[in-house]
């Protein structure tokens, strides 16, 4: 019997709140309203209920998978823009008639609905790292409703959960799966460390066999990396680092070529944010992308994934995006389940 109770009330901003065997019971519920989903089966989970959305950036997954999945179990997702609100801000970013601290934002929103959901990263928080990841963390501690993290400068839980019930899938199982997160070349540098990072924690809680791989120079957080190691020893598994592209691609299950910026051009690792510096790292690794040719290296059964957007032609070409090798639409229906998932056993 699945146990649920423990979720009520609970905000998700980092898969790293979560245990393994928490994970797994959201994958098993995404998995029972996707059915549900395909069969057109009734799943009013949460009727008459109201998830509060704040997008600080754009989306097109994101946004429109927690609406529809609120609209399917019977609620309503609002969509907030900030530049139309009072945009939220953190004490000490506050500008007169323009903005509204967090907390007071927070509060309000609680005593109106049931969840509040806040995407936040990058231009909006002055490429300081971290800061995004406060705003929402300062969310959950002022509302006495569930916060949801959308993506941050940090972490995407929602994505991650949709990659590991993905693999799930696709292989039944995370036991021996050889999961391997790559960074690939894009000729922007406006990409935050949030997606392969959540996706390296999400893999190796699961027990996946997992290898991150990217150029010297585009490392990500030192204490995401340490409890990766954690995880990889917890299910006696690995988790390797691999400076070559072709050689982490030999023997690879999945391969998930991404870009994502250089931490060390950023706050608090630099004095300011300086992206044109990450562009120069990144114009000399233009061969990392995933090709037909990589993929031959993978192997006929690896399979390609990708949150996306994707940038074709630069981290990925077509062929393989639109290849019998991509699941990466798949991927991208599994935020609706997942994301329904999160909804229906934290804010019951």
């Amino acid at each position: 019997m699945v146990k649920t109770d423990g979720f009520r009330g609970r905000d998700y901003i980092t898969m790293l709140d979560y245990t393994r065997e928490e994970i797994e019971t959201m994958i098993d519920v995404a998995l029972d309203l996707k059915r549900k989903f395909a069969v057109g089966e009734p799943h009013k989970l949460l009727d008459a209920k109201t998830l509060f959305m704040i997008f600080y950036n754009q989306s097109l997954r994101t946004r429109n998978s927690f609406e529809a999945g609120m609209t399917q179990m019977g609620g309503h997702a609002h969509f907030l823009d900030p530049g139309k609100i009072y945009a939220p801000a953190l004490e000490g970013d506050e500008k007169a008639y323009s903005t509204e601290r967090v907390s007071d934002v927070a509060r309000v929103l609680a005593r109106m609905g049931h969840g509040i959901a806040i995407r936040c990263y990058g231009d909006p928080v002055g490429w300081i790292y971290g800061r995004a990841n406060e705003v929402i963390n300062n969310f959950a501690h002022w509302a006495d409703i569930p916060v949801i993290n959308m993506e941050c400068d940090k972490y995407h839980p929602c994505q991650a959960l949709a990659d590991v019930m993905t693999v799930k899938e696709k292989f039944g199982d995370y036991k021996g799966v050889r999961f391997v997160m790559s960074w690939a070349y894009s000729p922007s540098v406006h990409k935050p460390l949030a997606v392969p990072q959540s996706a390296v924690i999400g893999a190796t809680k699961m027990g996946c066999e997992t290898v991150l791989a990217h150029p010297k120079g585009m490392e990500l957080d030192d204490e995401v990396i340490k409890q990766c190691k954690i995880y990889a020893e917890e299910n006696n598994t690995s988790f390797e680092i691999m400076y070559d592209i072709e050689e982490a691609f030999e023997g690879a299950d999945v391969v998930y070529p991404k870009a994502w910026t250089c931490r060390e051009f950023i706050p608090p690792w630099n004095d300011k944010p300086e992206l044109e510096k990450s562009q120069e790292l990144f114009d000399k690794n233009k061969h990392w992308i995933c090709d037909d040719d990589k993929m031959k290296i993978a192997g006929p059964k690896s399979l390609y994934m990708h949150c996306l957007p994707c940038d074709r032609g630069f981290e990925v070409s077509n062929s393989v995006v639109d290849g019998p090798q991509s699941i990466v639409w798949d991927q991208a229906e599994n935020r609706l389940h997942g994301q329904k998932a999160v909804m229906a056993l934290t804010m019951r």
